[in-house]
């Protein structure tokens, strides 16, 4: 994101790591506003340390020594953990309704004991205090803060309703995403503290195929540095694609003898976005386009589950695998466990574990997909497919941490390169490590690929469970592929 400051339109410090919020738009605009964000982020520690103080002179408590140090604890945990403010529908607001905002006052201020009580157990210090200042404090803390945060949240709604804090904005390019913002911020009203005065854009309503009071087109850009300094326009949203960059430098020139605050939203939704975000490198701002969900301590998180629940299918279904490998040894002559080269994690290959349920061992340049009905299969490998038993083994796949339970499934190499030329982004669901069960599969989408379209229709469940990814989306797949277990009709 590129932010001009209002002295003459140079870059302003560190603005390119920050994300846009309509708080850093709002805040701006009066002194007022502003020295009231830093009462809401000080009150939670200073109502903490402030009734702890007080409780211990209402019980003749000295405040010292290890309140002392409890005081300082509880303060910097304050100012350290995220502020109590809601993200309805992925987006930050500036007011949240009354009893979420309570909601969550509460649970941060929860938040802050446990880790004090984790503290003191540790340390063995929980003795040292006095036991009624302590359970009073714990009680009525959060009480009081609810009440000034409310009353802050309050004062904050009636300083935003203030006409004189509206910020008038303008849009330089008529497009998808400058109609979307501005649609969002005209339904966001006046809690947003921004008005969307209209748009500049070089080409007519007719060409743009949207009618002109919806758009509001105000003039062309080269008209916009002008009505800017009419108008007092207070920040401009620059959202011409990024193909037209030599345009957006002229704009940003013509822009530099107004005191505007300018923002750049590049038109990264004309691309398939896989978990898109933004940051910087080295100083540099940078926008992921597709990138992996398993981040950092995301990626911990998708391990630490995958070890667990993979561990406690191993035991409990122990029994169950020596039988299903007793009856494969006696059913036909092969080997029991079935290994085959797939592609896994950024498309390395990996070997994959199962049951060996066919008289064939396939692993080469080409493969014959399994057919409903198909000789090759064995009657035990018939059972063991239609109840997915014969994927039992990948369960040793998942902890040496080549798969994982739940992602888009492995194809064999042979069948990669195959559909690789054939549909579009077919690899980037290689960017996770292959699961045994995922999105797709969940949804009907198992059994013979007879026609491109049939993998083209599990490419992109993948695809959509690395945009949409969350633990509780595996735990919902792990539990809905339990009940196809038993209904699937294409498993075979």
């Amino acid at each position: 994101m590129l932010v001009w400051a209002a002295s003459g339109g140079k870059p302003l410090a560190g603005a390119g790591s920050k994300r846009m919020t309509s708080d850093a738009l709002s805040f701006t605009r009066s002194f007022t506003i502003a020295l009231l964000a830093l009462l809401e982020a000080m009150a939670p520690p200073a109502v903490a340390v402030g009734l702890l103080y007080g409780l211990c002179l209402i019980y003749g408590t000295q405040f010292r020594g290890f309140f002392v140090v409890l005081a300082i604890l509880v303060g910097a945990l304050s100012v350290l953990l995220p502020p109590p403010r809601g993200r309805p529908a992925g987006a930050r607001q500036l007011l949240s309704p009354t009893w979420p905002l309570a909601a969550r006052v509460l649970t941060r201020w929860m938040v802050i004991i446990s880790i004090l009580l984790a503290i003191g157990f540790v340390t063995k210090y929980t003795a040292d205090f006095s036991r009624k200042v302590v359970v009073s404090w714990i009680v009525a803390t959060p009480a009081l803060l609810i009440l000034v945060t409310l009353c802050l949240q309050e004062l904050r709604r009636h300083l935003m309703y203030d006409p004189s804090m509206v910020r008038r904005v303008a849009f330089a390019g008529c497009n998808d995403i400058s109609l979307s913002l501005a649609r969002r911020i005209g339904e966001s009203g006046e809690l947003t503290g921004l008005k969307v005065e209209g748009f500049f854009d070089d080409r007519s309503a007719e060409r743009l195929g949207v009618p002109g009071a919806r758009t509001r087109l105000l003039g062309r850009l080269p008209e916009l540095a002008s009505f800017v300094k009419r108008r007092r326009i207070d920040v401009v949203f620059v959202a011409l694609p990024v193909r037209h960059i030599q345009r957006v430098m002229q704009l940003l020139d013509e822009l530099r003898d107004t005191t505007v605050s300018i923002y750049y939203v590049p038109d990264i939704f004309a691309f398939d976005l896989i978990q898109a975000r933004s940051g910087e490198l080295f100083g540099i701002p940078v926008v992921a386009l597709c990138e992996t969900p398993f981040c950092g301590y995301r990626g911990v998180i998708k391990r630490i589950t995958d070890i667990a629940f993979a561990a406690s299918i191993l035991v409990i279904a122990s029994p169950l695998m020596l039988a299903l490998a007793v009856m494969v040894r006696m059913s036909s002559p092969g080997p029991i466990i079935f290994s085959q080269r797939r592609y896994g994690l950024d498309g390395r290959e990996i070997i994959v574990w199962k049951y060996r349920t066919m008289t064939v061992l396939e692993d080469g340049a080409q493969i014959v997909q399994a057919r409903k009905e198909d000789v090759r299969i064995t009657a035990v490998g018939r059972f063991m497919r239609r109840y997915s038993l014969d994927e039992l083994p990948q369960l040793f796949n998942v902890l040496q941490g080549r798969m994982s339970l739940v992602g888009p499934r492995p194809h064999a190499v042979a069948h990669n390169e195959e559909y690789r030329k054939l549909i579009k982004g077919y690899m980037v669901r290689h960017k996770v490590p292959p699961g045994m069960t995922g999105l797709a599969q969940v949804n009907g989408c198992r059994g013979e690929t007879a026609r491109v379209e049939d993998m083209q229709a599990r490419v992109n469940y993948d695809l959509e469970y690395l945009r949409r990814w969350t633990p509780l989306l595996d735990l919902k797949i792990l539990l809905l592929t339990a009940v196809r277990v038993v209904r699937d009709e294409k498993a075979y």
